[in-house]
């Protein structure tokens, strides 16, 4: 089989490093890519935008391609699985409509409030004035959402009215994630987070294993939100009973919503969750992979997850179980000088050759002049499997020490309280 996987991060060339491991596969082309995947068995770039539809269509239609796996948000939003689809070609993800689960931040608390699915008390806003109104009267600490697709980088926590004003500022005056803003607001949860992955057939599901990951860029859980620093699988507080409640009260009762509303879903959905004195209550819906969940989940599947892939979006996942493996995965991102603001580039990357029992999957790097550079914020993810999620730590940091690059950074701390 020739496979097409959409995307250019590090959660794209953790599924293409995964699905060429599929005896059934001949090739996996990534678009675009990026220079981990020239490295990967069976496995080349192709220079198409993730965002490019039709070139990605036209691309599909010449190579005869069997099966296509999105990896980011943004092609899903746009319409993809549609386009696709009519064009009788096989691909996993949430068709257009039910992509706003991630899109849009309001639509996914309608579909929670009908499917009466826990989740914090929340209030939107389309302007300004009644939106700082409502911020005079509310109290802190408030969390405050973007409504559309910001990178992970819309969701700002609240102390107090003045960040609460200077966020709306942000918004509304300085436009910072476009001329069109709408805002969610929504109680302060207090817990522990951690997410569950699951895939659908559009009828019935399966769960991934849990994973935790390590949204704040500084150690202790200190400095800005960014897309992701670190994760391990599994999450030492997604316990068997919690599994089963997820399921009986968030999961079922949201694909029997989906149903009612014909909203056709029929690939990955990723919940994150904020597990509180009153249970799970939902924070975030992503319609694909987390990044970099995915870096520490595939290495501990042993079955064929293509199989699984294709079942899915075929429309029947029938009796195919994924097999885990019972050991822990834990991966660190590096991040790049600059990383979650102004990054720079094409800082040359030094060590990667030299890592040792680990995996590394790249995500911000390209190759320029024959040399590994940097070209985006999060840069590589360095990985391991091992008997307990220590000896994961200890491998995984041995193997970071090889690696140099100007204005490096990564946490010390990922998975030290696992």
């Amino acid at each position: 089989m020739k496979i097409l996987v959409v995307g250019g991060g590090g959660r794209e060339h953790a599924l293409a490093w995964k699905l060429s491991q599929s005896p059934k596969v001949d090739h996996v082309f990534v678009a675009p890519g990026n220079a981990g995947i020239d490295s990967t068995q069976k496995c080349s770039r192709v220079a198409i935008a993730d965002d490019d539809l039709q070139g990605l269509l036209d691309f599909a239609k010449k190579q005869a391609i069997d099966f296509t796996m999105v990896g980011p948000e943004k092609p899903l939003q746009l319409g993809i699985v549609d386009l696709f689809t009519k064009e009788n070609l096989l691909i996993l993800g949430a068709h257009q409509q039910a992509a706003q689960l991630e899109s849009s931040k309001h639509f996914a608390k309608k579909i929670m409030q009908a499917a009466k699915v826990p989740t914090a008390a929340y209030q939107s806003f389309q302007n300004q004035k009644d939106l700082d109104a409502y911020l005079g009267e509310s109290s802190y600490p408030l969390v405050m959402k973007y409504d559309g697709l910001a990178g992970g980088k819309g969701v700002r926590i609240c102390e107090n009215q003045s960040q609460a004003l200077e966020y709306s500022k942000e918004l509304f005056q300085d436009f910072i994630f476009g001329s069109d803003p709408k805002v969610v607001c929504e109680e302060f949860l207090e817990g522990r987070e951690c997410s569950v992955i699951l895939i659908s057939d559009g009828k019935s599901y399966q769960l991934f294993e849990s994973s935790q990951d390590h949204k704040r860029l500084l150690d202790q859980d200190q400095g800005p939100n960014t897309g992701g620093m670190g994760a391990y699988s599994p999450s030492p507080i997604f316990t068997k009973e919690l599994s089963q409640q997820v399921c009986r009260e968030i999961v079922e009762p949201l694909l029997d919503e989906f149903q009612k509303q014909k909203l056709s879903y029929r690939g990955i959905l990723y919940i994150g969750l904020m597990i509180t004195h009153d249970g799970p209550k939902v924070l975030e819906f992503n319609v694909r992979f987390g990044d970099p969940e995915t870096q520490v989940l595939l290495p501990r599947i042993e079955s064929d997850l293509l199989e699984t892939f294709v079942a899915a979006a075929k429309g029947d996942l029938g009796q195919n179980q994924i097999q885990w493996s019972s050991k822990p995965c834990l991966g660190v991102v590096i991040a790049a000088h600059g990383y979650p603001t102004g990054v720079r580039k094409y800082d040359p990357i030094q060590g990667v050759d030299s890592i040792d029992h680990a995996l590394v999957f790249h995500a911000g790097t390209q190759r320029k002049d024959q040399k590994l550079v940097t070209s985006g914020g999060r840069v590589l993810l360095v990985c391991a499997l091992e008997d307990n999620i220590e000896l994961c730590r200890d491998r995984v940091y041995d193997n970071i020490k090889h690696i140099s690059f100007d204005g490096m950074n990564y946490r010390t701390d990922i998975g030290k309280d696992a």
